[in-house]
């Protein structure tokens, strides 16, 4: 009904305007002389005839679809369709008069097209005019709503910039006032985009927020590499306003810049380089079909491990784990998903070979992704035989059973940790990669590992670790000011570790170029920020001290490793390093006497497990040793 009474009264508004034109028309012409034999001679003829032009020229407008638009939105297609539609009825009605025999001067004709564009013209822009008085950026809107607006500052000149200003001037329920825009061309600046002004670039963020009472920044560049979003959200933050984001193009579905697509800025957009891509073809290729083991598979890692694989179609999916709670709730999640997909969970203990046995020989894994392992630094400096058995004797059963087993693929989930070890995990992580390169040289199994920073957002990582801590009011705690660390995103390190099982050929140790190094502290207050608080303000950081085992810079290489370009432009591979002599001693003595190696010193003290690891990794430095 609503719709109905819009299009009658658009006709009506027609109407009017068509007759008033042929008035209008006949009176310039005759120079208002209405009472000349002329002018009234003419003005019979158009009564004569009004009501057939008046329904010509409303069947032709409506033919050209001027009722279906949405005349909120007018613009320039719209105002096409009253141009042509203004032409076509204006030629129909002059060969309608003629071969009717009737006159009306061709001059009258003439100004009566002109006056119909210009009325029927005018009438719809004011209309979308009169519509946007109530809109935020109006002047009405400017006094009626001023306390409601939300001011936002456009950080982008080029097309998403000039969609998003206009989006946010045709929905006036978002509440939001475009105030500036900031752009890094010159030669943009101080020139204007959609009746906003471009007043700097990124540098001037901070002035502009203060000269213009800006509440909201949008960052509305989805081109934009990782790199340049970083450092426009860093001069966003020396300001209080919140920050949105336009998603990448590549995430934008449709292409279309909607205000309903803006998200809030997350960690990932501070790393500082674009994600990781993979070979999709490559990695298929090696998964498809395969009975595929992933171990510590109900961990953060190895859980999406699984929820990957999955996409890649694998004969059977066994999901190994001794938690068995995180099982549970993954292969529940898994089988809603991929119906299809065979899924065996195994509650078990990489410890434990003999059930481990069980597994291989039952499953037969063609593919093995060993993810399980104790990764927390402070518990195990405690804890040294914990992470003895479970990182080295573990991963040396898995190793074992992969070669005995003749499986195709295996790759361990090791760390940055293990490169000049200052901790106990370190330390035992590197052992694991000294066991999978060692074992590569005399097996038919391809045995790679792939080493990465900390996994941002996974299980104990800083980050879950700072939301809590803002959730209780602060503080948040950091050891060091000076303390950095690498990060990726749990997807990217699921990616990278699929990548390496597809272009691994042996022995290598797997590094993803990881940017920069983030500043924790510098961490910290993003994540403040992020969740709506001011640091040192709403929310203090308090430096605690380095805890046992901690260093203040982490390292991907070893010096004698060296790094060697791969066919990806993220991945590169170290240079494998022979075992330490210790460990080559141990191993030379068979299989089972590193398990005997390990049960003997794991009944000593723990500073004893710490010697032994500093006997069997020469760079490992532990500051009681």
């Amino acid at each position: 009904m609503r719709r109905i009474t819009k299009i009658s009264a658009l006709i009506l508004t027609d109407v009017l305007c068509i007759n008033l034109a042929y008035i209008i028309a006949l009176l310039l012409r005759f120079e208002f002389n209405i009472s000349s034999n002329q002018f009234n001679h003419y003005i019979g003829v158009y009564l004569d005839n009004f009501i057939v032009i008046t329904a010509v020229k409303i069947l032709i407008f409506g033919l050209f679809g001027l009722y279906n638009s949405l005349w909120r939105y007018a613009g320039i297609e719209e105002i096409a369709k009253v141009l042509f539609s203004a032409v076509v009825s204006f030629l129909i009605i002059f060969i309608y008069l003629r071969l009717t025999h009737q006159v009306i001067p061709r001059g009258v004709q003439g100004i009566c097209l002109f006056l119909d564009i210009i009325l029927i013209g005018g009438s719809r822009v004011s209309y979308r005019y009169i519509r946007s008085l109530n809109q935020p950026g109006n002047l009405l809107s400017k006094v009626m709503y001023r306390k409601a607006l939300t001011k936002v500052l456009i950080v982008g000149a080029g097309d998403a910039g000039a969609s998003m200003i206009r989006e946010i001037r045709q929905n006036p329920d978002a509440g939001k006032q475009v105030v500036a825009v900031i752009d890094d061309d010159r030669n943009k600046i101080g020139r204007r985009i959609v009746g906003k002004k471009i007043v700097g670039d990124r540098k001037y963020i901070t002035k502009a927020v203060n000269k213009y009472g800006v509440d909201e920044i949008i960052i509305a560049i989805p081109s934009a590499s990782k790199r340049q979003i970083q450092g426009i959200v860093n001069e966003c933050n020396k300001t209080d306003c919140k920050v949105k984001i336009l998603p990448a193009y590549i995430d934008l579905i449709d292409g279309k810049v909607s205000i309903n697509k803006l998200r809030d800025v997350e960690i990932e957009d501070l790393l500082g380089r674009d994600p990781v891509s993979v070979n999709l073809n490559e990695i298929s290729g090696y998964l498809e079909g395969k009975n595929v083991l992933v171990t510590g598979g109900g961990g953060s890692i190895g859980s999406e491990l699984c929820r990957q694989i999955s996409n890649f179609k694998p004969r059977r999916l066994i999901i190994l784990d001794i938690y068995e709670n995180s099982v549970y709730i993954l292969v529940n999640e898994l089988k809603r998903k991929y119906p299809e997909l065979s899924i065996e969970a195994v509650i078990c203990s990489v410890r434990n070979k003999q059930r481990l046995e069980e597994v291989f020989n039952k499953f037969k894994p063609h593919i093995v992704f060993h993810a399980a392992a104790h990764k927390h630094v402070p518990l195990m400096e405690t804890n040294p035989k914990e992470a003895v058995l479970n990182n080295i004797l573990g991963t040396k059963n898995i190793i074992d059973l992969s070669h005995d087993y003749l499986v195709e693929n295996f790759v361990l989930i090791s760390t940055d940790k293990a490169v000049n070890p200052a901790n106990v995990m370190g330390a035992t992580k590197r052992v694991a990669e000294m066991l999978t390169q060692d074992k590569s040289y005399n097996s038919k199994t391809c045995f790679s590992a792939v080493r990465f920073g900390n996994v941002l957002g996974s299980n104990g990582s800083v980050l879950p670790l700072f939301r809590k801590q803002i959730e209780m009011g602060g503080p948040v705690t950091v050891t060091h000011e000076d303390v950095t660390r690498y990060f990726m995103t749990i997807p990217e390190a699921v990616q990278l570790v699929i990548q390496a099982g597809a272009m691994a050929k042996g022995g290598e140790i797997f590094v993803l170029d990881m940017g920069d190094a983030v500043k924790i502290i510098d961490l910290a207050e993003n994540v403040i920020r992020m969740s709506g608080f001011v640091p040192y303000v709403d929310i203090d950081i308090e430096i605690t001290g380095l805890r046992p085992g901690e260093k203040l810079y982490e390292e991907l290489l070893l010096d004698e490793e060296g790094v060697e370009n791969t066919s990806h432009g993220n991945i590169f591979v170290a240079q494998p390093v022979n075992p330490s002599p210790a460990l080559m001693e141990i191993l030379s003595k068979g299989d089972n006497h590193l398990g005997d190696a390990i049960d003997a010193i794991c009944k000593k003290e723990d500073e004893d497990v710490k010697e032994w690891l500093h006997e069997v990794v020469p760079n490992y430095r532990n500051n009681n040793l």
